[in-house]
Formats: C-alpha cells, sequence, structure tokens
C-alpha cells in the first residue's frame, strides 16, 4: 500500500489520538458510564469532530476496525497473481504475531481491554457486526476477481470464521490465565492449523 500523505497521516494521528484518550476512560470508568462529550472534552476536540471520526460510541473503543478492513483488503487485491487468498491470509496473520499486533490477540493487555468489551452488551454486539463486515467486504473483493458471487461469499465467510477464531484463541487463553509467552509460541502452530483446515478441509482436522 502507498505510503500516506502529510494530510491523512495528520487525520489517522487524531483519529489515534481520540481514541486513547476514549479508551483510556473506558478502561477507568467504564464504556457506558462515559459520553461522547465527556471523551471531546478531554481529547480538546468538538464532539462534531469526535463523531467525523467514529460515528459511533462503539467504534471508540473497537477503533481498529477500519484499519482491519482495509488491512484485509489490501492483502486480498495485492497478493501475487496465482497466490490463493488463503496463502496471502496465512502469511499476513504469521506477521501480525510476529510484529505482536494488537490484532493478533496475543499481546500483553488483552484481559484489560477484553473486560470492558464483556461488561457492555453494545460492545460485543457491536465486534459481532464488524465480523459481518468483514465477510461483506471479501464477498465483494472476491467477486470483483472471480465473478461468482456465490463462491466469493462462501470462501469469505470461511476466511472471516477461520480469522475469528485465530483472535480469539490466544485472547481466551490469556483471559484464562496462561503464560503470555507461550501462548505467543503456540499461536505459530494455531495460525498454520487454522489454516490447514481451511484449505483442505474437516480430513486436516481429524
Amino acid at each position: 500500500m502507498p505510503e500516506p500523505g502529510l494530510r491523512e497521516r495528520k487525520k489517522q494521528a487524531t483519529r489515534r489520538m481520540i481514541a486513547n484518550v476514549a479508551t483510556d476512560l473506558f478502561v477507568h470508568r467504564g464504556f457506558d458510564a462515559v459520553t461522547v462529550a465527556e471523551i471531546a472534552e478531554v481529547a480538546g476536540v468538538s464532539k462534531m469532530t469526535v463523531f467525523n471520526y467514529f460515528p459511533r460510541k462503539e467504534d471508540l473503543y473497537l477503533d481498529r476496525h477500519l484499519d482491519r478492513l482495509r488491512e484485509l483488503e489490501a492483502v486480498v487485491r495485492d497478493r501475487p497473481s496465482g497466490e490463493p487468498v488463503s496463502m496471502a491470509m496465512r502469511r499476513y496473520h504469521h506477521e501480525l504475531l510476529s510484529s505482536r499486533h494488537p490484532l493478533s490477540g496475543a499481546i500483553e493487555g488483552v484481559l484489560g481491554f477484553w473486560t470492558v468489551l464483556q461488561s457492555s452488551p453494545a460492545l460485543m454486539s457491536r465486534m459481532v457486526e464488524q465480523e459481518h463486515e468483514i465477510a461483506q467486504m471479501l464477498t465483494g473483493v472476491l467477486t470483483d476477481e472471480t465473478g461468482d458471487e456465490f463462491g466469493a461469499r462462501l470462501v469469505a465467510n470461511l476466511l472471516t470464521a477461520t480469522i475469528t477464531t485465530i483472535f480469539h484463541t490466544p485472547v481466551a487463553r490469556i483471559i484464562a490465565g496462561d503464560d503470555i509467552a507461550q501462548v505467543q509460541h503456540d499461536q505459530v502452530a494455531v495460525i498454520d492449523h487454522a489454516f490447514d483446515v481451511l484449505d483442505h478441509g474437516l480430513a486436516a482436522d481429524r
């Protein structure tokens, strides 16, 4: 993907700053106890500015979703000609893990993040909606590529289920108290196993 220009970098920095302020407030006081007006005041921006970047309050906490959509789209669109989409996705998830990216799920801070998330039905509902948005995006990209909407939707839904499971696996282990270094080590095999099942069907899981 091309490097963003100065204006876009400034917008990204403002968006990240607002999200960081909001997350800090949510962690310390709870999602439902914090208003968008309070977030705007602490961030030093207008309430309208907050809504310009985040149309929904839930997206202030689940703020990496837009980046994730863009990255997943780029993974599919920009992969080498003839490369299976599952191979590109497998490589992307190993890169997330090796860089200790928050979207890998295998990082410090997951417990605090998940505590806030599970305390709010609105946040849990929004997370499910975001998974549907990933599937819809992938369906569109793959339909453009193949012209086969049914096949594209089937593959997109399978991909979405796979990457969702990959993310939730280390999160669940960290919440359960497993050593994070061991979780990160084991996650390499989790990623490969998940995509092996996707590539080869249920026989790969037996």
